[in-house]
């Protein structure tokens, strides 16, 4: 009869949890900020804007295309696809963005586990004497008493204190989710600038190479004629300097690529003693043709730092609802059930069952004002999260925007240089005709090649400047890094791959 009595106070008391489980949750429900209403993010520049002129591959943007997930393929460089193939492996940020996401979500089913009761099993031992009980006074018997049995506790969810904690537990695990999404996107983008970095400067190296050839082939050239008495000694020095000076151009570079390469090592999470990464050249670079461009409307859903920004405004919120619960009353409720032996002078007295039920409230009362303050600094926190979130969207949006410019104006300039290069090229010739003819002085074609130096420099940093740019577009666009590569079903946290 006890058994059942006890069976049915158990269930009447988790009839009870149950139904208190039906509480509403207090605090603001989080709702996404709705889209910037903005069509464009600046005047998208023409087909014939970035078009750089003959010889010069053409560029057109084409709004609302889908990003290709793998992007760097475009560039269709075996070398660059397989650099950053192994960085997505390699890369120590991307690992410890990867563990932080873990660690988050195991936050998360911690926060979880306070909607179940907990079940704890307890066993008690036990030696106690009671007060006199003899004739003459003589102590009474030791009494030895086992006890062993469950106890079960719950804390029912009534103002949905729990409920905002394990929001803001997801929310802060969604947060960490975009955080390796835009590890994920700057770790890809960088290994594509430091390739296309690494091209660039040994252009530019080539280019010099070529002046200093040339400085050479005048210094052998004024050489000749002072032998054959037709310059002064003072032509002659005057070549030299002028190839002292050139090859000092050297030396810069060389480091620039030294720093390029190391850092290309560094990404891929590998010494740059072990490891030497590919000879990248733009020439065996493809600059891709269609670049496309995502809505403003879309933008806001898929680039992972305002995703980020939109996570960390619903854990905001949720800590509202955090705070408000607490300033409610809260409430325990446990039972226990079991058996216990009482035994005396070695003699059993039997076996007796024991159960329990118990509750306990507990509300606040005064606290100083320290949870109203605790309230009001939650909703401080929204209002500061949500300017980051709009600071965040402003960025974005201004960072496409430059860069949509920046590759008209690249454009512009790789057109520029180039008409300026091939000017200087043929300047340069007339004028080394002109002086072995002995119709000019050697100033005149050291200017000319001065010129023709620069226009040839300027040529390398503006072809280099238009890849970049390209890839820093594919980047500002959100790199469409939700779509996983194609190891990611088997692989999930060994690529770079995310939830999405």
């Amino acid at each position: 009869m006890m058994r059942a009595a006890a069976r049915t106070k158990v269930s009447w008391a988790c009839a009870v949890c149950l139904g208190l489980l039906g509480g509403c949750a207090v605090g603001p429900d989080f709702t996404r900020p709705p889209e910037p209403a903005i069509g464009a993010y600046t005047a998208i520049p023409s087909p014939e804007t970035l078009a750089a002129g003959p010889g010069e591959p053409d560029q057109r943007l084409v709004v609302g295309r889908e990003i290709s997930a793998e992007w760097w393929e475009l560039f269709r460089s075996p070398e660059l696809t397989a650099t950053i193939d192994q960085a997505l492996v390699g890369n120590q940020t991307l690992a410890a963005a990867r563990a932080t996401l873990a660690q988050a979500q195991e936050a998360l089913v911690q926060a979880r586990a306070a909607f179940y009761p907990q079940v704890t099993a307890t066993g008690r031992a036990e030696r106690e004497k009671t007060g006199a009980s003899g004739v003459g006074g003589s102590s009474g018997s030791p009494v030895n008493i086992f006890s062993l049995g469950p106890t079960v506790s719950y804390s029912p969810d009534v103002f949905g204190g729990t409920r905002r904690q394990v929001e803001q537990a997801a929310a802060l695990a969604e947060s960490q989710d975009r955080q390796l999404a835009a590890a994920y996107l700057t770790l890809t983008g960088n290994v594509a600038s430091q390739a296309i970095g690494v091209a660039g400067t040994r252009l530019e190296i080539a280019a010099v190479e070529e002046i200093i050839a040339d400085d050479e082939k005048n210094l052998d050239l004024v050489r000749a004629k002072l032998d054959a008495g037709k310059a002064a000694r003072t032509d002659v020095l005057t070549a030299e300097a002028q190839l002292m000076n050139d090859r000092v151009l050297l030396p810069p570079l060389l480091q620039q690529l030294s720093v390029a390469r190391d850092a290309l090592s560094v990404l891929l999470g590998r010494f740059p003693a072990e490891w030497t990464p590919p000879d990248f050249d733009l020439a065996r670079l493809t600059l891709p043709g269609e670049l496309p461009v995502t809505l403003p409307s879309d933008l806001v859903h898929q680039r992972p730092d305002i995703l980020e920004a939109e996570a960390n405004l619903h854990t905001a919120s949720a800590a509202i609802g955090v705070a408000t619960a607490q300033m409610y009353p809260s409430i325990v409720l446990s039972a226990s059930a079991g058996l216990e032996a009482v035994m005396t002078s070695g003699l059993s007295e039997g076996v007796k069952e024991m159960w329990s039920l118990a509750s306990a409230v507990s509300a606040p009362i005064f606290e100083g004002g320290a949870l109203v303050a605790q309230r009001r600094g939650a909703v401080d926190a929204y209002r500061g999260s949500l300017a980051v979130y709009r600071q965040t969207v402003l960025e974005a949006f201004g960072q496409v925007a430059d860069t949509l410019q920046a590759l008209a104006h690249d454009a512009e300039l790789v057109a520029a240089a180039r008409r300026a290069l091939d000017v200087a090229d043929a300047s340069l010739a007339l004028q080394r005709e002109s002086y072995e003819a002995g119709k000019s002085n050697v100033l005149l074609l050291l200017d000319s090649q001065r010129l023709d130096q620069q226009a040839r420099l300027a040529y390398a940093r503006a072809e280099t400047e238009r890849y970049e740019d390209t890839s820093q577009l594919f980047v500002a666009m959100g790199g469409r890094w939700w779509l996983a590569p194609a190891d990611c079903e088997s692989q999930p946290r060994a690529n770079g791959c995310t939830s999405g």
